[in-house]
């Protein structure tokens, strides 16, 4: 899509300098950059090659006032500002229709503008908010509520019952809402036998997960994800956890049920964290990381490492101590 620089920095909130009517149609790399393209720098060292790259224009901090040689976009987050305009240059989905190998019950509440794919199917009173997109081959269970402006990818599973908050990404192949790995020994017979997992699973507004993630729903109440929160691919959420604000789950990360994972943590890949455990406000796990069963890990801005996890400053001094006895040894 198509726009002005002026326009822009009126949505981005920026100040502009130079030439307002410049349009670019596209973000990209400087290594990329093409005469439509909008490129950023966040240290003052890589100005000079994105003034000389063939960008049209670029989005810089307060330390690019005095460069002239093109229009910049001055922002107090260059990053940010960038992923915002990315957004903005986006082309907009116009197929914005049902298919008709899509299965839609008329029990179905569907909202204006919505798209959904071929061979996608939808349950019994699912209820879809305006302008979202449900890719194809995916399958929504009975009574499951899905906002507006959400982006469903292709063959995504959501299980009956499950609410989605607006403007929700779902990427392909994920299933929300499944059965908790939740099981009874039979003390006489030594067999197993499932609990009941009839509760149910919430995701806030914001929030996104990633390709072929499992989150599953409550066993007798929910499993909450909250605003803001994003999930990478591979990741699995297990029964009644409960996720807070702005969290940061990455790849191939694992939580056993009744985890609680307070606001704006963020974590590593492949992170395990047991049963029952806690992790509060703001903690920050490294990758592989490991918390026990019923543990709390608390510490607002402190980096964890290992398993199981404890400060990284006290994970290195372990891992010098163990250095220096291995060699004594020889």
């Amino acid at each position: 899509m198509k726009r002005t620089l002026r326009d822009l920095a009126e949505h981005l909130g920026c100040r502009l300098l130079g030439d307002n009517s410049v349009t670019v149609t596209t973000v990209s790399s400087l290594q990329s950059a093409t005469t439509e393209s909008l490129v950023f720098v966040e240290d003052a060292q890589y100005l000079d090659p994105a003034l000389r790259s063939s960008a049209a224009a670029v989005i810089a901090g307060d330390f690019a006032v005095s460069a002239g040689s093109k229009p910049i976009l001055i922002s107090p987050q260059p990053r940010l500002a960038f992923a915002r305009a990315a957004k903005l240059l986006r082309d907009p989905d116009r197929n914005r229709a049902i298919h008709p190998s899509a299965i839609v019950p008329a029990s179905a509440e569907i909202g204006k503008n919505v798209a959904i794919g071929p061979r996608a199917i939808l349950g019994e009173r699912v209820k879809v908010g305006y302008e979202t997109t449900i890719g194809s081959g995916s399958a929504i269970g009975d009574n499951a509520a899905i906002g507006s402006h959400c982006r469903l990818d292709p063959n995504v599973t959501i299980y009956p019952g499950t609410t989605l908050g607006d403007r929700v990404i779902v990427q392909a192949g994920a299933v929300l809402g499944s059965e908790g790995f939740g099981y009874v020994r039979d003390a006489q017979t030594g067999r197993y036998e499932e609990s009941p997992q009839i509760g149910r699973l919430v995701i806030e507004d914001d929030v996104e997960i990633g390709a072929n993630s499992t989150i599953d729903r409550g066993a007798l109440d929910e499993t909450r994800i909250r605003r803001g929160t994003k999930i990478d691919n591979l990741v699995h959420i297990g029964h009644n956890c409960q996720i807070g604000e702005n969290v940061v789950i990455a790849a191939q990360t694992g939580l056993s049920g009744s985890v609680t994972i307070e606001d704006d943590v963020i974590m590593g890949g492949q992170v395990g964290i047991g049963d029952h455990a806690r992790v509060e406000s703001g903690a920050m796990i490294g990758g592989q990381g490991g918390i026990l069963p019923k543990k709390v890990l608390r510490g607002k801005g402190i980096i964890f490492w290992g398993t199981p996890a404890r400060p990284l400053r006290e994970y290195l001094k372990e891992l010098a101590f163990l250095s220096r006895s291995a060699k004594k040894d020889r």
